[in-house]
């Protein structure tokens, strides 16, 4: 009977040691290492009617998926957004890589006045909100026409 009783502590004992092992991978964070590669706007001064080229390289040097993705444009005084996309964050490349394009009119109809200071604000995070989140951004000047 104190075999039977000694081999299933030995047992339980094991059990546990091993789960706990399991849980301990578990928790360690996901090296992420994600960076957003501004290639377009620069800092240069821009003008209001100027077509602003948006081009972004989203990754991660690890070779995780790329989970999210956000683009913001928005006034540097009053935080006035008036760029804001992808409409889905959600992107998921898992080629560890996104390359984001697009074009927007610096215009008095969408809101850019001259005389303004605005930053373009591009944000990477992994599957849960803030998991290995980066945010680089590019300042830039508009005058009126």
């Amino acid at each position: 009977m104190k075999n039977i009783f000694f081999l299933t502590m030995i047992f339980s004992l094991s059990f546990l040691m091993t789960a706990c092992d399991k849980d301990d991978d578990a928790d360690e964070a996901t090296d992420f290492d994600y960076h957003a590669h501004i290639h377009t706007p620069n800092t240069d001064d821009k003008h209001v009617n100027d077509a602003l080229e948006i081009s972004i390289d989203f990754e991660s040097h690890t070779g995780e998926a790329v989970h999210h993705v956000k683009v913001r444009i928005y006034n540097k005084d009053d935080n006035t957004e008036i760029y804001n996309k992808p409409d889905v964050a959600h992107v998921h490349e898992t080629d560890g890589k996104l390359e984001y394009q697009d074009m927007l009119m610096l215009s008095n109809d969408n809101g850019v006045m001259g005389h303004t200071d605005w930053i373009l604000e591009a944000k990477v995070w992994g599957h849960d909100a803030g998991e290995g989140e980066v945010v680089e951004t590019v300042e830039f000047h508009v005058h009126p026409e």
